[in-house]
């Protein structure tokens, strides 16, 4: 692939200035489109050394309205980036809707710098375009000869020299191999929702035009399809030609709540007496996680008033509070609606040795989102693989997963609803929509009954806790954890 491209391609100026007169006033105005539109827009420059990445996306970046696009220059990871899965500096950096994310360097700098998959990076990317996210990835391609030229005129200028380095040198000498390298992941990472373009980059005329006039067609298109789309919702909705969802048979559902038997419970002494044994090798597991740079995520989810606070609070009472946080999980804000629903959460993954305890969690997704109408179902049927590929990947970043599900049953739920609301110093706790959810318990049922078959694995499986006795709900899930640790730590 790489090695069948002429790299001298060139443009004159008087061609250059006629095209960029009629580009850069429509790039400018794209980019306005885009922000109408809520279009979020990533760009990665990748390349060999010396091709002009930097002064490329220097050229791009002056037909745009600087409020609207913000730089990443992505060295080598930092010690905090480390010690967290390879994708977080990456996801934690992309644009909400209606704005633009150039990344000099990207999740491909060199080839990958961890031992990821193809996979990881396909399904990243396929995730976010899904989303409604344009990714357009240039590749800037130079010949050895040039490159050299190139090299040796940066470390000639003392203002420039530090840019050059060893390993810079040791590539030009290495150029076939290199090259070798980048044509394999450029043929596996070329997709149809997140193509490479390779821009030859030896005029940096015919470049700088090459890569506005992708830019302009990806936005282009983008912005048609987007205006499409909102042209079908609008006859949709004028008209009220709905289809119709057929009625889906239940009597072949997997019925995974059906089977809990909530029944199971602990005498308080007992519970007492284990909740304090267990407490203490918590703590002494803590400490060996920290120094072992263990990562830990807990998620739980469970029905309103089942207990997820009292068995969070039994986790943290003898744990040192500088290595947890836990993650109060609320309707998402402005800012997060403007971004990929994952991107909040991604935010909140502890680095090595730490613990995060998420009280709701992703999967609210497939949950309230699905049932409450506020994700569409194309966007929560997708989420299952996002959630399994997302925490398939801190798993394979050495992360200890578990996720609990809180269950209990329709009567001891009226019963907690009503203690609430006759216990002054509970009151807080029970809302009308507590109430107007309980009224869909069917429809969440199915719902979390679709989730843990869907998303239980082996290595971030689902915890089923039964919870009608809260003693032996925490005593459960403080089991769990501290077996959990103990297998990975002992």
């Amino acid at each position: 692939m790489l090695g069948q491209i002429d790299v001298n391609k060139s443009m004159q100026k008087k061609d250059y200035d006629k095209k960029m007169e009629k580009l850069e006033v429509r790039f400018g105005e794209l980019q306005r489109a885009c922000k109408e539109k809520n279009i979020p827009i990533t760009v990665v420059f990748e390349g060999l050394d010396a091709a002009g990445k930097g002064t490329m996306i220097n050229r791009m970046i002056q037909s745009l309205d600087p409020r609207g696009f913000k730089v990443f220059t992505l060295g080598r990871e930092k010690e905090d980036e480390a010690m967290r899965p390879y994708f977080w500096r990456f996801f934690t950096k992309i644009p909400e809707r209606g704005r633009m994310h150039i990344f000099d360097q990207s999740w491909y700098k060199g080839g990958y710098e961890k031992d990821i998959s193809e996979k990881e990076v396909l399904d990243f990317e396929q995730m976010l375009t899904e989303d409604g996210m344009i990714i357009v990835k240039f590749f800037l391609m130079i010949s050895k000869e040039e490159q050299k030229r190139r090299l040796d005129k940066l470390e000639k200028n003392s203002e420039t020299s530090w840019r050059v380095t060893g390993q810079d040198k040791e590539n030009n000498k290495n150029y076939e191999k290199c090259l070798k390298k980048y044509d394999r992941l450029l043929v596996h990472t070329d997709t149809a929702n997140a193509p490479w373009t390779v821009v030859e980059g030896t005029d940096k005329l015919y470049a700088t035009c090459k890569i506005i006039s992708t830019m302009v067609e990806r936005m282009e298109r983008a912005v048609k399809e987007v205006t499409k789309k909102e042209e079908e919702k609008k006859i949709i909705k004028d008209t009220g030609d709905e289809m119709e969802k057929q009625e889906e048979t239940t009597s072949f559902r997997n019925g995974v709540l059906q089977g809990i038997d909530l029944s199971k419970t602990i005498e308080h002494d007992e519970y007492k007496k284990k909740k304090k044994d267990l407490q203490k090798r918590l703590l002494t597991l803590q400490n060996k996680m920290y120094l072992k740079r263990v990562p830990v995520v807990l998620a739980f989810e469970g029905w309103d008033a089942g207990g997820k606070g009292g068995a969070i609070k039994r986790l943290t009472q003898a744990m040192d509070p500088r290595g947890y946080e836990v993650v109060p999980v609320a309707a998402p804000n402005d800012i997060e609606k403007a971004h990929h629903y994952l991107w909040r959460f991604w935010d909140k993954i502890p680095k090595a040795g730490h613990m995060a305890i998420f009280d709701r969690t992703w999967y609210g997704r497939v949950l309230v989102e699905r049932i409450e109408g506020f994700a569409a179902e194309e966007e929560w049927s997708r989420a299952y693989s996002e959630i399994n590929n997302m925490e398939e990947q801190f798993v394979n970043a050495g992360y200890i997963v578990l996720k609990f599900w809180i269950h209990i049953d329709k009567e001891e739920q009226e019963r907690r609803f009503h203690e609430r609301e006759n216990t002054p110093e509970k009151q807080w706790k029970i809302t009308e929509e507590d109430w107007r959810n309980r009224a869909k318990w069917d429809e969440y049922e199915k719902a979390v009954d679709e989730m843990i078959v869907r998303t239980s694995t082996a290595d971030a499986p689902w915890i089923v806790v039964e919870g009608n006795s809260k003693y032996y709900a925490r005593i459960k899930v403080l089991e769990t954890v501290v077996n959990a640790l103990e297998q990975r730590l002992m």
